[in-house]
């Protein structure tokens, strides 16, 4: 089980960042066909009117999709920020108890957002909604996007919130890190 689940974190994670990965190369593409068309007219030639349609509304999706597919592999990677100012001053019992609590908080409130998030999926699919751009993108498809990140971030957070419970190890706070990040040595 262990395995499908970090499976299942990575490959939402890969998704995160093949969102990033199509945001930059629409840019660029945008970018190039200005510049071409740019150089046309620089030599009297008339432009070709090369350019990305609804190029800043795809963006947007992309980066919805790819900010909720990337909530559950930076949560278990400790890449949340958390401010554990107290957890550093109560004994470890204590601090177990409030990142017990901590994790069903947050587990709660993802659940109930996957469940909202997948709504309003479904309510744009009923009512054909869709973009107001050049290309009228259906809004169900970032919107499953967005309900697929948080179902993820709220099986990642039942998780460890089930990891702790049982006197396990909560993922966030067992992470070996290799990298140096803000001058932690």
């Amino acid at each position: 089980m262990r395995h499908l689940l970090n499976m299942l974190y990575k490959a939402a994670t890969v998704l995160a960042a093949c969102c990033l990965l199509a945001i930059a190369v629409l840019v660029t593409l945008q970018v190039l066909g200005r510049l071409l068309d740019g150089a046309r007219g620089l030599f009297g030639m008339d432009p070709l009117g090369l350019l990305v349609p609804s190029l800043a509304e795809i963006a947007g999706f992309l980066l919805v999709g790819a900010s909720f597919l990337a909530l559950a592999g930076t949560l278990r990677n400790a890449d949340h920020i958390r401010v554990s100012i107290l957890l550093q001053a109560v004994t470890p019992g204590i601090a177990r108890l409030l990142n017990i609590w901590c994790l069903a908080v947050a587990a709660a409130f993802a659940v109930f957002f996957t469940w909202h998030a997948g709504v309003l999926a479904y309510d744009s699919y009923l009512y054909n909604e869709v973009s107001f751009g050049i290309i009228p993108i259906p809004l169900v498809y970032p919107q499953i996007v967005m309900a697929l990140g948080l179902l993820v971030l709220a099986i990642a957070l039942l998780d460890d919130l089930i990891s702790s419970v049982m006197g396990g190890p909560i993922s966030f706070e067992t992470v070996e890190r290799d990298d140096l990040i803000e001058g932690v040595e």
